[in-house]
């Protein structure tokens, strides 16, 4: 006769979605119920998500090196054409929030903002911040997640260990492969994390400060929405011939749901690395791409600035042309692929988009406060949406490598 199962034996035994997604209910029912419980639980998700901040920079810069040391003699890993998608779904996204921007136009009720803050002064700015992240100390990268120079000394030390002898390169590997157990081993920790996570940010901000904001917020959603579930799988189809729903969803389940409650793109490296492996891809190839998409992909960075910037726009009476918006798509494009380097990601970059229309610094501050007000679920859905586009945009770029070697070997 089988046993039955108790309730918390089948949580245990189930996949990690499903956990995660009994987390999120327990964590919101905590917060319901009991607030102050839910405010002492949240330690859980900030341990969480501190361990994998903590791994992802020393994940990525041995993967990175072992993969380059170790790959073989006319092997390709495929990276320009994961690039070009990478730019490509960023302008794309800040076209398609310039669309939505005009279809429903927003209009703020702007309140000061009391945080010291300073943007970035232009495109010269954020350029030239990346340019010096490359040749940051590697020591300094690794303590301060600078990924843009953990991947430039990764490909170096990989290079050079190229033509090691053997025993070193497996060594390498062997390293490689211990750290990857230990991420492994910190991801079965999500649902505790995740539990935490939500707890807390609903005992302390409920969704109550939202409602005022509810129009701007379903803009920002909505073209979001509109990326991951339209333009996205366009893309995807274009590259690989077949259905691009099963990637895209399993990506946003396993990828975004994540992201959305750490929001951090640093952290959540280790979760896509794992999720590339279960899809087969090319180890050399993601473990370069995944975290270079944490660091350029930013198409949910892209739709932020430009919804806020047209958002004041709108609500100061200026009239905005096509040329004018479509140099607006293009500046959003490229700041956003610099927001990771930029202290305070893409809302600190809505004054250098708001410089496009004349928008004084003080007026283009107090939107960006508007940003952190809303920046609860404005800052999640950025994280999932850019972070879940990393691995289908490397998948999709593997399975068209895959896809073209069988049709040749169909034509001889």
């Amino acid at each position: 006769m089988k046993q039955t199962q108790s309730p918390l034996a089948r949580i245990a035994n189930a996949s990690l979605v499903v956990q995660i997604l009994v987390g999120i209910i327990a964590g919101v029912a905590l917060a319901s119920f009991s607030p102050e419980s839910a405010k002492a639980v949240g330690f859980l998700g900030e341990l969480f998500v501190n361990a994998l901040k903590a791994v992802a920079p020393i994940l990525v810069f041995i993967l990175v090196a072992a993969s380059i040391a170790n790959q073989r003699k006319g092997q390709h890993t495929h990276l320009r054409p994961i690039v070009i998608l990478y730019l490509v779904g960023t302008f794309a996204a800040a076209l398609t929030a310039v669309t939505m921007s005009f279809l429903f136009p927003t209009e703020l009720t702007l309140t000061a903002s009391d945080a010291a803050i300073a943007p970035p002064e232009g495109i010269v700015q954020v350029i030239t911040t990346l340019l010096f992240s490359i040749v940051d100390n590697p020591i300094n990268a690794l303590m301060n997640g600078n990924f843009i120079g953990i991947l430039a000394w990764a490909t170096g030390l990989g290079i050079a260990l190229h033509h090691a002898n053997d025993t070193t390169k497996t060594v390498f590997g062997d390293v490689a492969e211990s750290v990857s157990f230990i991420v492994r081993n910190i991801i079965k920790l999500a649902p505790l994390g995740i539990f935490g996570l939500v707890a807390k940010t609903f005992a302390e901000t409920g969704f109550e400060a939202l409602m005022g904001y509810a129009h701007l917020l379903a803009v920002l959603l909505g073209s979001m929405a509109i990326i991951a579930l339209v333009v996205n799988p366009i893309i995807v189809y274009f590259k690989t011939r077949s259905n691009p729903y099963p990637l895209v969803f399993q990506c946003l389940r396993e990828s975004g749901m994540t992201a959305f409650f750490t929001r951090s793109s640093a952290a959540n490296i280790p979760v896509n690395m794992q999720l590339c492996n279960r899809l087969k891809l090319d180890k050399d190839t993601y473990s370069v791409s995944i975290p270079l998409g944490a660091t350029i992909n930013m198409g949910g960075a892209a739709i932020t600035i430009t919804v806020l910037t047209l958002a004041a726009v709108n609500t100061l009476g200026i009239k905005v042309d096509l040329a004018t918006a479509l140099l607006l798509s293009i500046v959003a494009a490229v700041s956003a692929c610099g927001a990771s380097g930029v202290a305070g990601g893409s809302l600190l970059l809505i004054p250098l988009a708001c410089n496009l229309f004349g928008i004084p610094n003080d007026v283009a501050m107090q939107v960006v406060a508007v940003g952190f007000i809303i920046g609860v679920v404005q800052d999640s859905a950025e994280t999932a949406l850019n972070s879940s586009t990393d691995v289908v945009f490397t998948a999709a770029a593997c399975r068209e490598v895959e896809r073209k070697a069988v049709l040749e070997k169909l034509a001889k």
